[in-house]
């Protein structure tokens, strides 16, 4: 463990003294700079999912010992997440594969004719779900992220809900959730602040910063045991027809009364935590999030923050001194972000210098367009040489013409989120990255740059 500031221990992750094998028959220290894809194991994370298997049971309906205790571990669970988040008393904790799953249940939750208002630099997890769609043009800078909010939403009739990444999953920026919430509100509104990026490198209070609904996956968190949150308002989910139909979801199924009417007589759970829990829960992902909230709670965010700023300047500031390296960035350079650096080196493809520091140095980065491809074609754009300065004071077109879309947003020139030729390399860093993992990088990247 790397003692914190403040003589608090920042937890180990599982595999910090992995070795690769490396070009030349050789095994080298593994430099997992990958942590925006999948987080890695944080050792107490482990230990709790080991203390929880010997009375693994089924949970809610068992009345044996170890069923009982498996429950109360579940439930336990859910009200860490809650604490975690900052969630009022009485908000939902629904359990979710991840942010994906999470974004998606709340889509089939929304009341009839609901509009969404979303920006084309987010994740495709927040882009795709919905069916009445305004999308807003990439902002030039953080007030015009507002603005545009503002006059997108002044302009709906009925319900509305703006959906916003708290942290880019490409650039790493923060973004303004606060006012943007204060504006939804203002209009009548809800929002969505997908915070899969956001609660591995900084705490969200729900409460606090007003929020309707936060998305988040344990796997970004340090808990790769495949479970995420859907956490806010209970009425939206309520009212809502089950997510899944099953056992879990009902109080009671009963066959019609007279034999002319089709299907069962169904009494659904009101409390949307059963209602859209449909089966057997991923218990074990469920304790293993919580512990991953234990623990970062537990070292302190004042620690964990200032270890990421350091190594993340390090990091931008050895990038920044390679000639043909570019970083790509929405706003100012200097914009508070976590621990995300995605860029460009010249002459190469994001592929070829994502293998070749993996097969020469050892170094595991991301590379393709991120599950973001709208957002990476607009920054790869905006970020090419012949490209003219971004005028600010420009009309923004695309949203004066905005409308409502009656299909799914559809971005699939490339598949998927397979690497096309527009791609960029990502490089993120998290508890378990160490100055030796950067200065290998930049090394590297260096001398790539340098080949001809």
């Amino acid at each position: 463990m790397t003692r914190a500031p403040e003589g608090r221990r920042i937890p180990a992750v599982l595999g910090a003294d992995l070795e690769v094998p490396v070009r030349g028959g050789r095994l080298a220290p593994y430099a997992n700079l990958d942590y925006a894809a999948s987080a890695p194991c944080l050792e107490p994370v482990s230990a709790a999912v080991a203390a929880a298997l010997p009375a693994y049971s089924s949970v809610h309906r068992g009345a044996g010992y170890a069923s009982q205790l498996t429950t109360a571990r579940y439930e336990r669970a859910r009200h860490t997440v809650r604490a975690f988040a900052g969630a009022r008393p009485d908000d939902a904790v629904v359990f979710t594969r991840n942010t994906t799953d999470a974004t998606n249940l709340l889509a089939r939750c929304l009341p009839e004719g609901t509009t969404v208002v979303v920006f084309d630099t987010e994740h495709h997890a927040s882009l795709l779900p919905w069916r009445h769609t305004v999308r807003l043009a990439p902002p030039a800078f953080p007030g015009e992220a507002v603005r545009a909010a503002d006059r997108a939403l002044a302009e709906i009739e009925g319900p509305k809900l703006l959906v916003v990444t708290a942290a880019s999953n490409v650039t790493g920026e923060l973004w303004p959730i606060a006012a943007l919430a204060h504006i939804a509100h203002r209009h009548g509104a809800r929002v969505l602040v997908d915070a899969a990026q956001l609660v591995p490198h900084r705490p969200i209070n729900l409460t606090a910063l007003d929020l309707d609904y936060v998305v988040f996956s344990g796997h970004k968190l340090y808990a790769p045991f495949g479970t995420g949150a859907l956490i806010g308002r209970p009425d939206w989910l309520s009212g809502a027809e089950p997510y899944l139909r099953g056992g879990g979801a009902v109080r009671a199924v009963n066959v019609p009364q007279t034999g002319e009417a089709d299907g069962w007589e169904i009494d659904w759970h009101d409390d949307p935590e059963p209602r859209h829990e449909a089966g057997t829960p991923n218990v074990l992902g469920a304790v293993a999030l919580a512990a991953a909230c234990d623990a970062l709670t537990a070292t302190g965010w004042t620690a964990l923050i200032h270890e990421e700023e350091r190594l993340l300047a390090r990091l931008r500031a050895g990038l920044a001194g390679i000639e043909g390296v570019r970083e790509l960035s929405l706003w100012d350079p200097a914009h508070p972000r976590v621990g995300i650096v995605s860029f460009t080196v010249a002459g190469r493809t994001a592929r070829e210098v994502a293998e070749i520091l993996s097969a020469e140095y050892g170094i595991g980065v991301r590379d393709g367009k991120f599950c973001a491809h709208p957002f990476v074609r607009h920054l790869l754009d905006a970020h090419r040489p012949e490209a003219h300065p971004r005028d600010t004071h420009r009309p923004d077109t695309r949203l004066q013409n905005a409308h409502v879309q009656d299909t799914h947003v559809q971005d699939t020139a490339d598949g998927g989120c397979d690497d096309g030729a527009a791609s960029a390399v990502r490089a993120s860093i998290g508890i378990g990255t160490t100055d030796e993992h950067v200065d290998r990088l930049v090394s590297a990247l260096r001398e790539i740059a340098a080949r001809r």
